[in-house]
């Protein structure tokens, strides 16, 4: 899916009308099928932009077009089916607790079905074997029948991941993937995410805090500071000048070191996501 934004503004849901936009003049054009990794310090406006082009945050300023339309101009039957045309994917993924994994996976599917096949689903998992192989992707499918609340903060991420692949979406957007991942699970991780993304064309669009894996896996880097973008370079032309005038008064981030294992992470608490 194509994404076009212009002079975008946003402001998060419960700011004042007159505070400082999260994100502001934001114009980036990205092609169908792209790969993109968004950097920057906590606070950076990295999650709001991706929440802008996932139509779950109305711009205050600017212009968003998806696929070549103006997503809110459209109707609201218009808009669900767009939305179901992508798949955001949270730092702390939506999961019941009490949910079975293979549920809170083919959970992924849910936007672009009916609303009574839905809840049958909720029920009587359809694609089984889908599951699995989404959860395999990522290392994980001895899991497919364990609950939820059972899981690691690790395994929960990449619960998450699994479910954004048994989507049918044609545009990720993936919001700090690896915060729970040890090192080898978190280049696994990308490696699949990447990989599954490029082989059904599908858009990906990556928040990441790991820079040097952003710099490695995703061949164009948005960096933004202050809620701007202070550049949109290929990966090979960003140098350690601009990652630290980046990261100027937060080096500590850029420099953090990944969780030694994301077996051992306590188990995340629910989240729901607004978005969907």
């Amino acid at each position: 899916m194509k994404i076009a934004l212009s002079g975008i503004g946003s402001r998060h849901p419960a700011a004042k009308p007159d505070s400082v936009p999260a994100i502001r003049n934001v114009s980036v054009a990205i092609k169908e099928g792209e790969q993109i990794a968004v950097i920057g310090a906590s606070g950076s406006g990295k999650t709001t932009l991706l929440h802008v082009i996932a139509c779950a945050l109305k711009p205050s300023a600017g212009h968003l077009n998806l696929g070549e339309r103006d997503p809110w101009s459209l109707s609201t039957r218009e808009l669900q089916a767009l939305r179901g045309r992508l798949f955001l994917a949270p730092q702390t993924p939506p999961l019941p607790p009490r949910q079975r994994v293979v549920t809170a996976v083919l959970a992924g599917r849910l936007p672009q079905k009916s609303f009574i096949a839905s809840v049958k689903s909720l029920f009587y998992p359809s694609d089984i074997p889908g599951a699995e192989m989404a959860l395999a992707r990522f290392d994980i499918a001895e899991k497919l029948f364990d609950r939820v609340d059972r899981l690691s903060g690790g395994e929960r991420q990449r619960v998450g991941l699994a479910r954004a692949l048994a989507s049918n979406a044609s545009l990720f957007l993936v919001d700090e993937p690896l915060s729970a991942l040890d090192p080898t699970r978190s280049k696994q991780a990308i490696s699949s995410l990447t990989e599954a993304a490029r082989e059904r064309g599908a858009t990906l669009v990556c928040t990441l805090h790991q820079v040097e894996t952003a710099l490695t896996s995703f061949p164009r880097i948005i960096g933004m500071k202050d809620g701007a973008v202070a550049f949109d370079l290929p990966a090979t032309q960003v140098t350690r000048e601009m990652l630290h005038a980046l990261y100027a008064n937060k080096l500590d981030e850029l420099n953090a070191p990944m969780p030694m294992s994301d077996e051992l992470a306590q188990p995340a608490a629910p989240a729901v996501m607004h978005c969907r």
